[in-house]
């Protein structure tokens, strides 16, 4: 019996992304170890057949908090927003869970291990959005050029969810957690501590965001134990590409000294002439390589 695993959901127009993610799994051996599991958020039946021939288990995701039919009305891949705050709920016969969004990948197993270490007694393991050749933590606006009204991201949804004021102020320069990547175990508090606050969020805020911006009241307000890995174990690429080591044939840090990419984010998408990336593989940017060569690339994983 496996006893950890990794987990993740989408709708029929990411599955192709998701089928990426599990083939890079399970190109590494000791992928053998580990489970992976699917959350079914509007996949076809031909769909779900093709992943049940890869993976160990496959659930509907569900509403598991009660939200308007309104906000949620032909978008049911927002039970991502709710349902990854209730794994043990759907896969209950594993002891420790890591969660990767469908629209990354993995690029150096050493960073699985890493996750699933971090969330030893208990612990969160999580990455914040924030490192080396980061120009902006968070937004303001300024009025007479001396007044600034916040404008960063947990602030803005914490407001918008009518988080009081003291609250919303501890998150306003808290560097932000992206929620795409995380590990805990089965026993961990950070589970409850985490719906107490998404159910709080989804009251009055936007559906989108609101487990981002509960896992960030959890770790900043309720003191919830982390253990905050690097950067590389989440690289979201919309927000700092990376380059290319063309002698190794993979995705490194844009600085020295440049270690590997563990993790390939694609959140937010990459964007060429109002084409998503994640939508349509043909897309490729420019990457600099290491000897500052120019390639152009695509940030998707390709066997």
């Amino acid at each position: 019996m496996k006893k950890n695993v990794i987990v993740s959901l989408a709708d029929s127009n990411y599955f192709e992304l998701l089928n990426e993610l599990i083939d890079s799994i399970k190109r590494f051996e000791k992928s053998k170890d580990i489970a992976i599991c699917i959350l079914d958020a509007g996949l076809t039946d031909d769909q779900r057949k093709d992943l049940s021939l890869k993976v160990d288990e496959i659930k509907l995701a569900e509403w598991d908090i009660n939200v308007s039919s309104f906000k949620v009305r032909g978008k049911e891949w927002l039970k991502s927003q709710v349902s990854r705050a209730f794994l043990p709920k759907y896969f209950p016969d594993y002891k420790k869970y890591l969660w990767i969004d469908c629209d990354a990948w993995v690029n150096d197993w050493s960073t699985i291990e890493l996750y699933f270490k971090a969330c030893d007694n208990g612990k969160l393991g999580i990455t914040q959005t924030i490192g080396a050749g980061y120009k902006i933590t968070s937004k303001v606006k300024w009025l007479l050029g001396k007044i600034a009204i916040i404008k960063s991201q947990n602030f803005k949804h914490a407001v918008k969810s009518k988080i009081s004021f003291q609250k919303a102020r501890k998150l306003a320069f808290a560097p932000h957690i992206n929620i795409g990547v995380f590990s805990l175990e089965k026993d961990s508090i950070g589970w409850t501590t985490w719906q107490k606050n998404l159910e709080q969020t989804l009251k009055n805020g936007n559906i989108f965001g609101s487990e981002g911006l509960a896992i960030n009241m959890s770790v900043y307000i309720d003191n919830l134990e982390t253990e905050f890995l690097p950067l590389n174990c989440n690289w979201i690429t919309s927000n700092l590409l990376p380059k290319f080591d063309e002698r190794k044939q993979t995705f490194v840090e844009p600085y020295l000294p440049n270690y590997k990419i563990g993790i390939i984010h694609l959140a937010a998408g990459i964007w060429k002439e109002n084409k998503d990336m994640r939508l349509n593989k043909d897309i490729k940017i420019d990457i600099k390589t290491l000897d500052n060569k120019i390639l152009p690339m695509s940030l998707r994983f390709s066997k």
